[in-house]
């Protein structure tokens, strides 16, 4: 954690509320995930070639998240409209949101803004259905993290034990 103003947010604590813009005029937030696990996936840029892969491994992992009923949510401090082209290049479905303005603010309450270079760290974090970290992981930014963490968190999400740390 390069630049981070607090440590990530570990499993046991409650993740912070939010809502940021999937597009100008559409929001979408946690309160929208209650009652079923969600899948937060924090990167630097969109465009960037680490950053790229990831979300598009997401999307082709899409039908595994969807068997443990988890929503996934892409959040970088990129603006809706880079957002929907990175979207629409890579194929990506899920939403991606803007922690824009305020910039990072979002990042920053789940300990994850790198100061320095101006972006979200590389992070994942998988909540319960209330809203819960089950499990969090910072990567560096150049590693792309891939899915077998939030798998295995998701897992045990459905099994009703806690995932191993």
């Amino acid at each position: 954690m390069s630049g981070s103003v607090s440590p990530a947010l570990h499993a046991g604590q409650r993740a912070p509320d939010f809502e940021l813009p999937v597009a100008p005029d559409h929001r979408v937030g946690t309160a929208q995930y209650r009652g079923r696990p969600a899948v937060l996936a924090f990167y630097p840029a969109d465009w960037s070639p680490v950053c790229g892969d990831q979300m598009a491994l997401y999307q082709a992992v899409m039908p595994e998240f969807e068997r443990y009923n988890a929503g996934v949510l892409g959040i970088s401090v990129d603006n809706v409209w880079s957002h929907r082209a990175f979207a629409q290049d890579r194929g990506i479905t899920f939403p991606l949101l803007a922690d824009f303005e305020p910039k990072g603010e979002v990042a920053r309450r789940y300990g994850v803004y790198d100061d320095r270079a101006g972006v979200c760290e590389r992070a994942l974090f998988v909540l319960d259905g209330d809203g819960m970290v089950a499990w969090s992981q910072v990567t560096a930014a150049g590693v792309n993290p891939g899915a077998d963490g939030i798998l295995n968190a998701l897992e045990g999400l459905d099994s009703g034990r806690r995932p191993v740390l």
